[in-house]
């Protein structure tokens, strides 16, 4: 049986074992399939896979199997390639049978040709993925990644040695001059080349110089959605279940690892010599295209994916999969202590909201919702709290963000001024003449925390950007949706997005509820007050309390008939008694309410206490607005 280091570090050894015994059958794409699901299943077979999240692309061995956790940023065309062809050796005629899946580049000996007109060829399709990392992925789930893996890893000998000291000038230079780079990988094509350019299997338009792209910024633009974004960007080649996938969605893919020299130099050759090469409506790429559907590989690595899974989430301090039988036990063990996880958690938001308990009940409520389901075009249980009463121009709100990035697994804090507004890309939009989307802020991945800060909000004129901009995030709040920009047409986009809006008064911005924050404390120094909290809290409890708001969000929620019956009754009494203030409006966010705060106290169904609760909660935030109301005016 092969060690750990044959599938780990020569897949394709094994791959072409398995086609081997089964020829030119379909059968042994599942056999391989089959094979590496049943590896991963073995004991922490997972942490031994080096992931492109953490080790630098240098420090990986070309043709291994690696993994990457990631965003589906966009959906290229699908491409056709061999998967099976047939060589013939010039010199003794002998024919050979190769498989093209999980390759980019035809592999044949020095004496051997591609049999383009052999009966054995087999022409085959997939698709790719443009991915990059989580955006907006927290510290602590890259570290707690990092610290799991037990991937060994050391610098590669086949493949850009010192990579880490090679600046982009230089891959500019090696672009720019590709013979320079031929000649320094001249020793690693020889086994696997293109055999003249007709034997090429990479169907991809070739990949141009990327610098002078008038829709990149130097050195590439790799087309993250949030700014000052790091990692890796890959073209993911998913051969089976595509269509399974959509844009935004969170993968693990497991596959393996092409980074040869050879896709940036055939890339160039046959740029430059394509129109003689090819039929001309063979080549209708535009240079822009090109560029970007085929960076270079020393950039944009490529993953040939043998399996791969949508995350419901990316917490690595919980079970992927919550329904498989050890994670059951992993999930009673946790409620059994949700209690006191709850006590110590709201204590700690209660500090950070300078005393106050009411807010942070509020902010637990906020942090577990989630989109549950949606009723025609309504999303249902989006929760979107707009906390009012913050000290304008104060670390205060940047500091309530810290705290919310050290407790959920992905967030973003977006700076409501005039200049952000008026000149940031928020919608995606499609670029038709690179034919790829162009990313903006609001390109998330389900579950993320949005905290919108209106406290450095200034006087200042919106342009026709700025209004487009509040225009969908007024969308994004109140619809959970982002309607992407095709220049033709819109196309709407369902996200399941976690809004915090932090405001002086109540923001201009929708929200389902406003809760105006009171404090209890002064402190004298903000920075060193905030700062005190999160280093007195143990990363132990920390960690508790990441796993406590992650875990809420995956629990299913129900209403008994019994339940529902006495809330009815129990609302049209309210009306009876306040006709003028209680309306539908209201019926919805205590029932809302109500089911944060029953799946808080890990209750999965509605209790008449839970319910009871709700409604004083309720009762105290809008006394709290019509207090501030008499002393403000009509502020709020």
């Amino acid at each position: 049986m092969p060690c750990v280091a044959d599938w780990l570090n020569s897949p394709l050894r094994l791959v072409q074992g398995l086609f081997a015994q089964s020829g030119p059958n379909p059968e042994w794409e599942k056999k391989v399939t089959e094979y590496f699901r049943e590896k991963l299943k073995e004991n922490n077979a997972t942490n031994w896979v080096p992931s492109l999240n953490d080790v630098p692309l240098h420090y990986l061995k070309p043709n291994s199997l690696v993994k990457f956790r990631c965003m589906v940023q966009d959906m290229f065309d699908p491409e056709f390639y061999m998967g099976v062809y047939e060589t013939v050796d010039t010199n003794t005629r002998t024919r050979v049978l190769h498989f093209g899946k999980y390759r980019d580049v035809a592999e044949c000996g020095p004496h051997q040709e591609i049999d383009l007109n052999s009966s054995q060829t087999v022409t085959s399709e997939r698709q790719t993925f443009y991915c990059v990392p989580v955006p907006g992925e927290s510290a602590w789930v890259k570290e707690a990644y990092i610290s799991a893996s037990q991937a060994r890893v050391s610098p590669s000998t086949s493949y850009t040695p010192s990579r880490h000291k090679r600046s982009y000038e230089e891959d500019e230079d090696m672009e720019l001059h590709p013979s320079k780079q031929k000649e320094q990988h001249m020793g690693s094509v020889g086994d696997i080349h293109g055999c003249g350019e007709p034997k090429r299997l990479e169907t991809e338009a070739s990949a141009g110089h990327h610098l002078t792209s008038p829709n990149c910024s130097p050195p590439l633009d790799l087309n993250f959605p949030l700014p000052g974004e790091k990692g890796p960007a890959c073209l993911v080649k998913v051969y089976e279940s595509w269509d399974s996938f959509k844009v935004n969605d969170i993968l693990e893919v497991y596959g393996i690892l092409s980074v040869d020299p050879v896709l940036s130099i055939v890339n160039n050759e046959e740029r430059e010599s394509s129109s003689s090469l090819f039929d001309p409506m063979e080549c209708m790429d535009t240079a822009e295209e090109q560029r970007v559907h085929s960076p270079p590989a020393s950039l944009v690595p490529r993953i040939h994916v043998i399996l791969a899974q949508k995350l419901q989430h990316i917490n690595p301090l919980l079970p992927f999969c919550l329904k498989e039988e050890e994670s059951k036990s992993f999930v009673s063990s946790f409620m059994s202590e949700l209690s006191p996880v709850r006590a110590e958690l709201l204590g700690f938001l209660t500090h950070a909201l300078l005393g106050d308990s009411l807010a942070a009940e509020y902010l637990i409520l906020h942090l577990i919702s989630t989109v549950y389901a949606r009723r025609d075009v309504l999303p249902l249980g989006k929760f979107t709290v707009n906390l009012s009463g913050c000290p304008r121009n104060s670390i205060f709100t940047e500091h309530i963000y810290r705290i919310i990035q050290q407790l959920v697994p992905a967030s973003y804090r977006l700076q409501m001024t005039i200049e952000n507004m008026n000149h940031s890309r928020f919608i995606p939009h499609k670029d038709y003449t690179a034919n790829r989307l162009v990313s903006g802020v609001l390109q998330l991945a389900s579950n993320t925390s949005l905290v919108i800060d209106e406290t450095l909000l200034e006087q200042g004129q919106l342009d026709a950007t700025g209004v487009h901009n509040v225009t969908a995030l007024g969308n994004l709040i109140t619809w959970q949706k982002v309607d992407y920009d095709f220049s033709y047409h819109q196309m709407e986009f369902p996200c399941n997005i976690n809004v915090l809006i932090t405001s002086e008064g109540r923001s201009f911005l929708p929200s389902d509820c406003q809760v105006h924050l009171q404090p209890q404390i002064i402190p004298p120094n903000m920075e060193e007050y905030m700062n005190s909290l999160l280093t007195a809290v143990l990363p132990s409890v920390l960690n508790k309390f990441r796993i406590y708001l992650s875990l809420l969000r995956l629990l299913d929620y129900s209403i008994s008939d019994e339940v529902t019956k006495a809330v009815e009754e129990d609302f049209v009494e309210m009306r009876k008694n306040d006709p003028e203030s209680i309306t539908a409006d209201d019926l919805h966010r205590t029932l809302l309410v109500a089911r944060f705060l029953s799946l808080s106290a890990g209750q999965t169904t509605l209790s008449r206490e839970r319910w009871l609760r709700a409604k004083q909660l309720e009762a105290l935030r809008k006394a709290r607005l019509q207090q501030q109301k008499c002393v403000n005016g009509n502020e709020l």
